[in-house]
């Protein structure tokens, strides 16, 4: 939806939008009774609102496309992916509240291992926790020096962080150096444009120095960079549809993409019955609340089915704490899939449940991607047009023309 249009339409109220997300919800059937992951946990909860809502699959960055994990968001909080473009540095930023400026250039970080070759064995240095990489950023931090720029170096989470350049006439137009495979070495960062040249120097100098602090530092004896960027600057959620927003996560990157649109990020714990308290007690102060549940994708991206299974049945024992507090609409889906069969993002449309008493119910009475294919909502509908729904279904729309 234009938001120019959205905003001449929305109209001031009081009603409760709840969208749950689980990272990398879609699955693939396995082969012993072709279920997913999804379809092989037991549900109870979320099968209610299935069958007391309208159900679908929703497509995050367009059809046939494998989205990152920040694009497949913007898709949820109404910002076509394709159109509103912005680097995974910049949400690692925000996400542990860097005060970016609009000049600086930042990039995700991975610690990673390397053999003696120099080829990538691990993209995520063994998970390593999170004390440890605060440890490495530290002893990156006081060491690195690069004439002509500031540098910042801040630990994320686990194996995560975050890296900052600022100074003059810099770029973020710079490629990954992640080869997103092991058995080859990281790639060359390369300017994807003329100006971005001199950024690409001290991107260089960065990663040389780097790489001689971290060499006896096993596993993590070496960093890969991607999604570099600058903060740009986009229209609100509050400014289109007059909702304050509020943001449940427990990592940092998803945070900050929820900064960028204009949430308020809260304190929570990295349990889904703490960001379960944290949404009761901040139930009175916002109209909006994005909540995301990480674990799901972990276990997808570890291969681990089983898991996953577990981790989806954790939140369904939660859903009846969401339900007291009665909001008006819930949605619940997936930024993106992540098969356990992959190991990986997909491009497979994501299970969708929409439930409000205002909801046009479907057929659907359990929540699974086999079911939803069938659901109202359709088999493939556009991420961007979730929260427009929501925002209709919570009566904060106004009739449009005489």
């Amino acid at each position: 939806m234009d938001f120019d249009f959205a905003k001449g339409v929305s109209e001031p109220g009081s009603s409760k939008i709840v969208l749950l997300v689980l990272d990398g919800l879609g699955g693939l059937p396995r082969e012993s009774d072709g279920k997913t992951e999804l379809e092989a946990a037991n549900t109870p909860n979320l099968d209610q609102l299935a069958a007391e809502g309208i159900c679908g699959l929703q497509q995050p960055a367009g059809w046939a496309v494998t989205p990152g994990s920040g694009p497949a968001h913007l898709g949820l909080f109404g910002y076509d992916a394709q159109r509103f473009v912005v680097g995974r540095g910049v949400l690692a930023a925000l996400g542990v509240g860097f005060g970016l400026d609009m000049a600086d250039v930042a990039a995700r970080g991975n610690f990673c291992t390397v053999d003696d070759a120099g080829n990538v064995t691990d993209r995520r240095a063994g998970r390593i926790p999170t004390e440890r990489g605060a440890e490495l950023c530290a002893l990156l931090q006081e060491q690195v020096s690069i004439d002509g720029v500031e540098v910042f170096i801040q630990p994320v989470k686990e194996y995560r962080s975050l890296l900052v350049l600022r100074g003059e006439e810099l770029s973020g137009e710079i490629s990954t150096t992640d080869p997103q495979q092991t058995g080859v070495p990281p790639l060359e960062p390369r300017a994807l444009d003329s100006a971005a040249e001199k950024t690409v120097g001290y991107v260089k100098e960065f990663i040389s120095q780097a790489r001689e602090i971290l060499k006896d530092h096993s596993p993590a004896n070496m960093l890969l960079l991607r999604g570099f960027a600058m903060r740009p600057d986009w229209p609100t959620i509050e400014d289109v549809y007059g909702l304050r927003c509020a943001a449940i996560a427990a990592y940092p990157m998803y945070r900050g993409v929820a900064q960028l649109v204009g949430m308020t990020p809260l304190k929570t714990e990295d349990s889904f019955a703490a960001e379960m308290t944290t949404l009761s007690e901040a139930w009175n102060d916002h109209d909006f609340f994005y909540v995301h549940w990480k674990r799901t994708d972990s276990a997808g991206e570890d291969g681990d089915f089983d898991k996953k299974v577990a981790l989806i049945e954790e939140v369904d024992k939660e859903i009846p704490r969401l339900r007291e507090l009665n909001p008006d609409v819930i949605i619940v889906t997936g930024d993106h899939s992540t098969p356990s069969k992959m190991k990986s993002h997909s491009w497979h449309p994501v299970p969708t449940l929409l439930w409000s008493p205002l909801a046009r119910r479907d057929p659907v009475t359990t929540f699974g991607e086999t079911a939803c294919i069938s659901g109202g909502l359709g088999p493939r509908m556009p991420a961007t047009e979730l929260l427009p729904l929501a925002v209709a279904h919570a009566g904060r729309f106004g009739k449009f023309g005489a």
